[in-house]
């Protein structure tokens, strides 16, 4: 039995799926399991951060877990519970999902956040292997309304170039770590095989799509005030904006060849998951246009 926290979430639910593929038993924490949509045959169960006992619930009789926490910085002890939560439950391989840059200092805030979580998973007695991801091909699904309408795609990183990776192959390799111990131990830096700034990433769009498209850079204070509108503290707006300043003066500019060891092949391009979600980006026709129909 394979436990995933997370489980509705980007990597999360792309593990779940790829076990499932493979025939493996999945039980899967959500805080609301009423509303999980998941595929068929994976155990679905309660599980609450903020309640320990309801992981440790979740954990009994599942032999690995794939931890993810909780981001921010009131929330640093939160990897720290579940592993050891998950380890005392009788877990014996831990996946614990952390980021590129942890424990870089220039990174900021942002470089501490997995810290904790980090030291537990390698404290904890058991199999466990660390992933440090970089930048998701799939934050850029944030664009998609502003594609949609016709806007500049904002861009708060500016010339600053990263190793995006695709989610999908993040996955893979936790799914690899989960049923192996080949990976034990291992502390695996995973980005995609080329750098590229969010102008490089809007022009494969651009290129996808058919269609041109305009980036605009977003000022500090203009991305604070979106942030606070969103809800978000202080504290997490200012560790986010120094690590996107961090990427801006190319900190995150690193590709490795950790992917391609844990998996045996290369990875995924940007341009290949932008292809593989491009409707995402599409505008839907209106009902004229639907009407109107084409001439060959």
């Amino acid at each position: 039995m394979i436990l995933i926290t997370g489980a509705t979430g980007t990597i999360g639910s792309e593990i779940v799926r790829q076990l499932v593929a493979r025939g493996e038993q999945v039980r899967a924490v959500t805080r609301d399991p009423a509303q999980a949509s998941l595929p068929a045959g994976v155990e679905v169960v309660r599980g609450d951060y903020h309640e320990p006992a309801s992981i440790a619930a979740a954990a009994a009789g599942a032999d690995a877990a794939f931890i993810v926490g909780i981001l921010g910085p009131e929330y640093v002890d939160a990897d720290r519970t579940l592993i050891t939560t998950a380890r005392d439950a009788g877990v014996r391989r831990i996946v614990k999902l952390s980021a590129i840059g942890t424990g870089e200092k220039a990174v900021g805030g942002i470089g501490s956040w997995h810290l904790p979580g980090e030291q537990a998973a390698r404290e904890s007695g058991v199999d466990w292997t660390i992933l440090r991801p970089s930048s998701f091909a799939s934050n850029t699904l944030s664009w998609a309304d502003a594609i949609r309408n016709d806007q500049p795609v904002p861009s708060m990183t500016g010339s600053g170039r990263q190793g995006v990776v695709d989610p999908r192959d993040v996955s893979a390799v936790a799914v690899q770590a989960l049923l192996s111990s080949d990976h034990a131990g291992r502390v695996y830096t995973l980005t995609g095989p080329e750098l590229l700034t969010s102008a490089d990433q809007v022009a494969v769009l651009a290129e996808v799509l058919g269609q041109p498209l305009e980036v605009v850079d977003v000022q500090n204070e203009a991305a604070r005030e979106h942030m606070r509108s969103a809800g978000l503290s202080e504290a997490f707006i200012d560790a986010a904006l120094a690590g996107q300043a961090y990427v801006r003066g190319g900190g995150n500019a690193v590709v490795t060849d950790d992917l391609r060891q844990a998996l045996g092949r290369a990875p995924r391009t940007y341009a290949e998951w932008a292809a593989d979600h491009a409707a995402v980006f599409r505008a839907a026709p209106t009902a004229s246009a639907r009407g109107r129909g084409t001439i060959a």
